[in-house]
């Protein structure tokens, strides 16, 4: 009997749209010899099955949704919200009650990756490297002088919890940082100054299943404008480099901190770490990404063909990975 796979798409953040497209590649890509895929979308506090352009509400009770005097039950989630609910743990704390298996980490991975702030105090007592920092929230007041002081030119102001670089801005001169911190506060009630790092900047992607591991191609980054935001990201703004042009040594390098940081947080299903590597190759991690990007022109999928794997493999080993003793 076929399983019925529930892709999760919408959610309730500025990445809204990103997350319908890579719903699309998901859908598009599962293997309907063994899997009845539907489009699950929240949007506020709805939640819909989509078929053929109409919407059937989900019972919440047990995850299921009723057509045309048919009930149809869920057996697994595909989770592809990029941003709230479904990337900080709230999503994964509702199937849980259920237990329902689904493609993304737990709720205590979802929600400490979520934070970056919070993120990187945990990592940092691990030894990784990653930029200096400070956090605010929504009331706290800081001067361009102390951010100066403390972080230094050119820096980073961005949403905490935020993606796809929404509210983002490359800050260069103190005249712009009111304003940047106005940006970033329109996304998240809390948010973080992030000292600039020069270097080439890289991706790499990974997933671990009972049976093995699968270390990625590394994908060197290049955008065409200031910094990766969200023109680079979704709209072509960027040269992207697969298998990235570096060192084979510093490659594993990467692909083994990929691993380990995945280990440490315990994450689940396929993640996409983000670094700069700085002068001396030394590798710093600037984000986790535990529900990357899956539009056709999005990093993972570009890796996994440069592997030599198709994504409608990939996502079978993923899904089948629940139900595997």
């Amino acid at each position: 009997m076929k399983r019925n796979i529930a892709v999760i798409a919408g959610g309730n953040s500025s990445e809204r749209e990103v997350s319908l497209r890579s719903a699309n590649t998901v859908l598009e890509h599962l293997d309907k010899e063994i899997y009845n895929p539907y489009l699950v979308e929240i949007k506020g506090k709805t939640m819909c099955a989509v078929l053929d352009g109409n919407q059937y509400p989900i019972d919440l009770n047990d995850f299921s949704f009723s057509k045309d005097g048919e009930k149809i039950v869920f057996n697994y989630a595909y989770i592809i919200i990029h941003g709230t609910p479904g990337e900080n743990g709230i999503l994964e704390g509702y199937l849980k009650l259920l237990e329902i298996p689904h493609s993304t980490c737990g709720v205590l991975a979802s929600s400490l990756t979520f934070n970056k702030f919070m993120l990187n105090q945990f990592l940092k007592s691990f030894g990784i490297r990653i930029a200096d920092s400070i956090m605010l929230r929504k009331g706290d007041v800081i001067t361009a002088a102390d951010v100066v002081e403390k972080i230094g030119l050119p820096c980073f102001i961005r949403a905490s919890d935020g993606g796809a670089s929404f509210g983002t801005t490359k800050v260069k001169e103190p005249e712009q940082i009111e304003q940047a911190i106005a940006a970033a506060f329109k996304e998240s009630d809390e948010i973080m100054i992030e000292s600039f790092m020069q270097g080439i900047e890289v991706t790499n992607g990974y997933y671990k299943t009972k049976k093995r591991e699968v270390f990625l191609p590394v994908t060197e980054v290049v955008p065409k404008r200031d910094f990766f935001d969200y023109e680079a990201k979704y709209n072509g703004a960027v040269e992207e480099i697969t298998p990235a042009r570096i060192p084979d040594e510093l490659r594993d390098r990467i692909q083994k901190l990929t691993a380990a940081i995945y280990n440490i947080v315990g994450c689940s299903g396929i993640i996409r770490n983000d670094y700069i590597i700085t002068s001396g190759n030394k590798i710093n991690l600037l984000e986790i990404n535990t529900i990357p990007g899956m539009t056709e022109t999005s990093f993972i999928p570009q890796q996994i063909r440069a592997a030599g794997m198709t994504v409608k493999d990939v996502l079978t080993e993923i899904i089948e990975n629940s139900f595997n003793q």
